[in-house]
């Protein structure tokens, strides 16, 4: 019982150092329009994303049963040394990323090396291929369907706003981009910090400190708070990546996806779906820069994130595994 209460404490302390380093390599998401377009200074735009995304992270649970409930088979399967070894293998691939300035997904990160660790530990069985699928179908159609409604959100703001002074249309919108940072960090927070509540959960259902699982509130807080002091501590490198060398935005077209990116993020939590926001905001800038002319986008940029992409649940998986192989040896 020791050792089990041992594990337990470990596994929250590093799901809470995950949820800390989401934030910090996250932040790009919910700042880096509203700060390439000079809409906000960095500090106060950290702060801001900080703030709404600590709001964000307690409205709802509902990502976090799914991430909890639907990768695995059983909650009986999977032990504290299995979540040990995936949280190991989705933090170093985002602190290895984070240090490349590569906008990749941590949501893909804590789910491949969940995978890897479960096939290791008790096989194929343990995993629930099912609740798998759709959580692959909301992380691969979620940058697709913002890129979609990226064009179109573009188009009617270029319909709408033709004949205005540009001057005072990038003033307005330079203003209205306050509100649609606001907008996307509280989406962030309402499906990123999630994760990590659905590993804290799984490992105290398991071991049998909860009769359910329903996410505690004290769980709900800390998961809360460590993506907020991580995203008030920055994540410079990606928000060069992200902010300027996919597309050149301007007010406009930064308002344009910063309110796509949060309406599909949202609406994926609603879903109870976890998404990759990193993804799904490139691929709203992706989309208002091909709303302008196609060739605005840098293709090649996008092109590397891409790959990033395929590689990360992958490599991801392969950590996990061979981290569940040295926890348990060690322990």
């Amino acid at each position: 019982m020791v050792e089990l209460q041992y594990l337990i404490f470990v596994v929250i302390i590093l799901a809470l150092v995950f949820d800390f380093i989401n934030g910090f390599h996250d932040t790009a998401n919910a700042i880096a329009t509203s700060v390439s377009t000079r809409a906000l200074y960095p500090s106060h735009a950290i702060m801001l994303a900080a703030g709404f995304n600590f709001v964000g992270a307690m409205v709802s649970t509902g990502v976090a049963k799914t991430i909890g409930g639907d990768i695995v088979s059983s909650a009986s399967l999977v032990n504290e040394k299995t979540l040990i070894a995936a949280l190991i293998g989705a933090i170093f691939w985002n602190l290895l990323t984070w240090w490349l300035g590569l906008p990749s997904s941590s949501s893909h990160a804590l789910i491949g090396g969940l995978i890897g660790a479960v096939l290791i530990s008790v096989g194929v069985n343990g995993l629930n291929l099912y609740g798998i699928g759709k959580i692959f179908l909301g992380l691969i159609f979620s940058p697709a369907i913002a890129l979609l409604t990226g064009i179109i959100i573009m188009n009617i703001i270029f319909r709408l706003f033709a004949r205005a002074n540009p001057h005072v249309l990038n003033d307005r919108f330079r203003r209205m981009q306050v509100v649609s940072a606001a907008m996307i960090a509280f989406s962030n927070g309402s499906n990123d910090a999630q994760k990590s509540m659905g590993i804290i959960t799984l490992a105290l259902f398991s071991g049998g400190f909860i009769a359910e699982f329903e996410v505690p509130t004290y769980v709900k807080v800390m998961c809360a708070a460590a993506m907020a002091i991580g995203t008030a501590t920055g994540g410079w490198r990606i928000i060069k990546t992200v902010g300027g060398k996919i597309f050149k935005l301007e007010p406009p077209s930064g308002f344009a996806a910063d309110l796509n990116s949060s309406c599909v993020v949202f609406g994926a939590t609603l879903l109870n779906l976890p998404v990759s926001t990193t993804h799904v905001v490139s691929g709203s800038i992706m989309g208002v820069g091909t709303a302008k002319r196609i060739n605005a986008v840098r293709w090649g940029t996008a092109q590397q994130m891409v790959k990033t992409w395929g590689m990360t649940i992958p490599i991801t998986a392969a950590i996990g595994a061979a981290s569940f192989a040295l926890v348990e040896f060690a322990f």
